[in-house]
């Protein structure tokens, strides 16, 4: 049900046919930009490519390209349903079969990530066959073309009689929800799939969540390199209405670097209230983090830097890792959720060199929040 190859460099999208409305990855779309080409992208936000990618019908498919996304307006293949979808309309980050989104820094290795904050917004349509898939793309090498070795596919909703690759090895618990994990290969790459039980909308999370389940399944090692990350649909028949309507992807390496700016998704909002107690040479510290918007977070990832001479030893009800003065710290199984005007909170202790003084700035799931 996998897309062998689903994207050509450029020089072979002008070989398969005249643009319709495009603006080639490189420039920026207006509002309502249409591509009907078979393997035509255009860039928006000046950071997002987004791919009309027809890659297995000779049917017509079009797609309507908005300043946040983008949804399919026409879709005349019919895939089999034990088989291949037709194609794969998407919005990514990353390199692509030699296209890469502006101001990428992709492919880097698993072990510089310290999160990869992440939001999605779908609208799902009835009537059609087609999951929504989160495609996350990672080799041993750093391929900016052709086939990755390693694909982990998130499948946020699942219509008509169509499964992943592979086979169920079992349940997980990944950014806050449950899902049932598949594994297999189709004969070009492996795949570990991760099957939502009922369709899922929206979501902000840590892809790194995601990244760091594949790993202790020994599927990667933390020297494999993250290439791409890709949200969108995979059609058999229909799809008309699909759409993305917004998607925010950022990969902080833990140097101290600044992701690009982003436009959060509607409903989103968070507070901090950050409460230490320093000695000499240690300190302890509680955080607490409160959900201020309209609606729920499902899995949260709390991201800021410690001021220099602090390293933190032991941590409580979170996953909190270090790299350098970047701290990221994740939701456990029982503490993922939260709704609007819900609080929760974590803790560690730490060591000291030097006067004390507390971070400044914190964002959750890629959102700056205020603080309480």
């Amino acid at each position: 049900m996998k897309r062998p190859l689903r994207a050509l460099a450029a020089a072979a999208l002008l070989a398969a046919g005249s643009l319709v409305a495009v603006v080639l990855a490189g420039g920026n779309a207006s509002a309502d930009t249409q591509i009907c080409d078979q393997y035509g992208s255009t860039v928006i936000g000046s950071r997002y490519v987004v791919q009309n990618n027809r890659w297995g019908t000779s049917a017509q498919q079009c797609i309507n390209v908005t300043s946040t996304g983008f949804s399919i307006t026409r879709q005349d293949g019919v895939g089999n349903t034990s088989g291949a979808p037709v194609s794969y309309p998407s919005i990514f980050v990353g390199c692509h079969y030699t296209n890469c989104s502006p101001g990428t820094n992709l492919p880097v290795q698993v072990k510089n990530i310290s999160s990869a904050p992440s939001s999605i917004s779908y609208n799902y349509v009835s009537g059609a066959i087609y999951d929504a898939a989160y495609d996350i793309w990672l080799d041993p090498t750093p391929k900016r073309d052709g086939v990755n070795q390693m694909e982990i596919m998130i499948w946020f909703n699942r219509q008509g009689p169509i499964q992943p690759i592979g086979s169920p090895v079992g349940n997980t618990t990944v950014a806050g929800r449950t899902w049932e994990v598949w594994r297999g290969s189709n004969g070009s790459n492996n795949v570990i799939s991760y099957l939502a039980p009922s369709p899922i909308t929206s979501m902000s999370f840590d892809v790194m969540a995601f990244i760091n389940d594949t790993r202790s399944r020994g599927a990667i090692t933390a020297d494999w390199y993250l290439t791409s990350i890709q949200a969108g649909f995979e059609p058999w028949q229909g799809g008309v209405g699909l759409a993305v309507n917004s998607f925010s992807q950022s990969v902080d390496t833990g140097g101290g670097t600044t992701p690009p700016t982003t436009t959060p998704p509607s409903g989103t909002g968070c507070a901090v209230k950050y409460t230490p107690n320093a000695w000499n040479n240690g300190f302890t510290a509680d955080v607490q983090i409160t959900n201020t918007g309209s609606s729920t977070v499902n899995g949260w990832t709390l991201s800021y830097n410690l001021p220099a001479g602090q390293q933190i030893t032991s941590a409580w009800n979170a996953t909190v890792s270090q790299s350098g003065s970047a701290v990221t710290a994740r939701n456990l199984g029982y503490n993922g959720t939260l709704a609007p005007g819900a609080s929760t909170s974590f803790g560690y202790q730490g060591t000291l060199s030097g006067a004390y003084s507390s971070p400044t700035s914190f964002t959750l799931n890629g959102v700056t929040c205020a603080r309480a």
